[in-house]
């Protein structure tokens, strides 16, 4: 699908951002001018390192989400507060939070097994 081209500061239609989601991150939604995500844990270690892991993410992007932040679940918003509105740079956070939380090793192929099974060792509810 091709996109209107939109240079990173300029904003999205809410039509044009309900349609990326659906195509690009179809667990993200659109809500009060944010683009959303919620992510559950299997508790408050899993929520930290999962925290972390966004804060990293955001830092090395230097685009930083707001994040509801609660014992077994992390809500991710994204705007672009400087062009009042989601902008190419949500995206693209929102599509690397995604690849890094949701990765499953042991569903590759690969020396990385993944996290086991066993209920102590899990970590994020996978969709």
């Amino acid at each position: 699908m091709s996109w209107r081209v939109v240079l990173d500061e300029q904003t999205y239609t809410n039509d044009e951002i309900e349609s990326r989601l659906k195509t690009e991150l179809p667990h993200w939604y659109l809500e009060n001018g944010w683009i959303r995500r919620k992510y559950k844990t299997s508790g408050w270690k899993s929520t930290l390192m999962l925290v972390t892991t966004v804060g990293h993410l955001a830092e090395a992007a230097f685009h930083h989400p707001d994040m509801v932040v609660s014992y077994a679940f992390v809500i991710v918003k994204l705007t672009n507060h400087a062009a009042k509105g989601i902008t190419n740079k949500d995206f693209e956070l929102a599509k690397k939070i995604e690849d890094v939380i949701m990765w499953q090793p042991g569903k590759e192929d690969g020396a990385l097994e993944g996290t086991p099974k066993e209920s102590q060792f899990k970590y994020i509810k996978y969709d």
